[in-house]
Order: C-alpha cells, then sequence, then structure tokens
C-alpha cells in the first residue's frame, strides 16, 4: 500500500472508519488489486495471491480476463443495447479501465453506481470519483440486493423504471450455498425491468485439476468455498433470462477482441461469463 489508513481516512469524511480495516484476512477487492497489478493491498493479500500463482502460475491472466470481459460488456451494453444506467456490484478498488470511463467515453450521459462491502473501496472510489456528477459508490452487501437498490445513491442516479444493466464481475462465486447465490441472483433479476441486463463473470472447474486447487487456496484463504463451480450451476444465475449470444461461455470467447489476445491460453475455460436480458 502507499496510502496508510488514517491518509485514507482523510480523504472523505461519511465512509466507515478505515482504522477498523482487517488486514491480516485476505480481502477480495485487494486481492483482484494484486493480480491486476495494483498497489493496494497488505502481506495477508499477497500471500494468498502468491499460494494461488505458485498452484496456477495463470491465475493472474484470470484475472485480467475477468477485467477485460467487464470492458467488453460495457462496450456492448452502452454501444450497442443502448444501457445509460449500471450498477456494478462488487466493483473492486479503482482500476484502469474503470466501468464509467469505459460507458462514459461511449456516452457522457451514462449513470454509474459502484457497490462494495469494503470501506477502502469508498474511500478511493469517493475520492476518484469527486467530479463525477454522474457516477458514485456505496458501501453495501451483495447478499442484501434490497439494501443496494433502496440506498439514496442509487434512487438518485438509477431510474429503476428504465432498463439498466447490473454487472456482477466475479463477485458471485464468493457467496456460500447457505448465502443462497442463486435467491441473490434471482432478488437482482426481479428488480430489472422489461430490457433490463444482467452481466456474470466467475470462476469455473471444467474438469482442469488445477481448478480444484485453486478452489481450496480460496476457501483456506477465507474467500469462499465455491468459488470454482461447474458451469451448468452457473447458468442458473440467468433463470428468466434471454441469454445474449454467445451465452455463457469462457470469458475471452464472448465477442472478442484485441484488447486480451491471450485466448488460447489452457487456463481460460476456468474463467466463464455471459450475459442475461430480461424479456
Amino acid at each position: 500500500m502507499t496510502e496508510s489508513a488514517d491518509q485514507l481516512a482523510s480523504t472523505t469524511s461519511d465512509e466507515p472508519a478505515l482504522a477498523d480495516i482487517d488486514t491480516e484476512t485476505p480481502a477480495i477487492s485487494r486481492v483482484y488489486d494484486y493480480l491486476l497489478g495494483g498497489k493496494h493491498h497488505y502481506a495477508s493479500d499477497r500471500a494468498a495471491c502468491q499460494a494461488m500463482i505458485d498452484a496456477v502460475p495463470e491465475t493472474p491472466l484470470l484475472a485480467k480476463a475477468n477485467r477485460a470481459f467487464v470492458r467488453r460488456a460495457v462496450q456492448y451494453l452502452v454501444g450497442e443495447a443502448g444501457i445509460k444506467q449500471i450498477v456494478d456490484i462488487g466493483s473492486g478498488l479503482p482500476a484502469t479501465g474503470n466501468v464509467h470511463e469505459v460507458a462514459q467515453e461511449i456516452d457522457p450521459t451514462v449513470c454509474v453506481v459502484y457497490v462494495d462491502k469494503d470501506p477502502i473501496v469508498l474511500a478511493y472510489g469517493r475520492a476518484l470519483l469527486s467530479n463525477n456528477d454522474n457516477t458514485t459508490v456505496i458501501t453495501a452487501d451483495l447478499r442484501d440486493p434490497d439494501a443496494i437498490f433502496e440506498h439514496p445513491e442509487v434512487h438518485r442516479l438509477i431510474d429503476t423504471s428504465e432498463p439498466f444493466a447490473v454487472l456482477l464481475g466475479g463477485v458471485m462465486m464468493h457467496l456460500e450455498y447457505e448465502e443462497d447465490p442463486f435467491g441473490v441472483a434471482a432478488r437482482i433479476s426481479a428488480r430489472l425491468p422489461s430490457g433490463g441486463y444482467l452481466m456474470h463473470c466467475g470462476c469455473a472447474d471444467p474438469g482442469d485439476p488445477r481448478a480444484l486447487e485453486l478452489n481450496r487456496i480460496f476457501n483456506e484463504s477465507a474467500m469462499g468455498s465455491r468459488c470454482f463451480a461447474p458451469v451448468d450451476e452457473q447458468l442458473r444465475f440467468f433463470d428468466g433470462l434471454d441469454l445474449v449470444a454467445p451465452g455463457l461461455v469462457p470469458a475471452n470467447a464472448w465477442r472478442p477482441n484485441p484488447d486480451f489476445p491471450d485466448s488460447d491460453n489452457p487456463a481460460q475455460p476456468m474463467l466463464i461469463a455471459g450475459i442475461g436480458r430480461k424479456p
């Protein structure tokens, strides 16, 4: 980390106290940041990442493939589907090619709400977005969709009677079965009006034994025991929605472009992605 918790706490006035951040336990947002080459992480996050990389050297590639897919998904949603409102749940720490940057490059009027339960995301997000009236960040938990959609900032920027998109980039895989991931997805889909979209990207077990090893490390690092769920199981997140072609596929097979050229890497089937549209 280049900034201390005290320094971060001084950047805004209404976020949760950053002095309370647990630096001893790996955090999903910080682990992802490390794998993307970011700088907002602690020793516990780096140790978890190193264990993953030791088991599967392509692990950073999976994180980059996730990020590249999210960019392509936003380009499709805004550029082709005409979506002007986006709720990014489990957004993580700011990185190059943020959702609002991609979306607003196409259409400056697009409104974006970032959602994450990690208070450090709120601190960095507020600083980054201080001069952007069409974008905000809130602290809320994926497991409580009602609290997300009833948040005042969501009401301020998102007209839920009009089509909007919800992005779930690499976050559903961290929910345990007892946390009802399929019920969570259903409650999110229920909030979408006709013409709304749900994007999902997550790790999967394509029959590669390395997926089981990575899943073990994720579990031991307190990031979830079902991070590499079967593809068929993850299709349930799109119940009631029409999958946009080419469907739920390896992330780099979803409308590929030169944004991520290493499409033949053998690790690619361990990350799947898709977008569903509400009829």
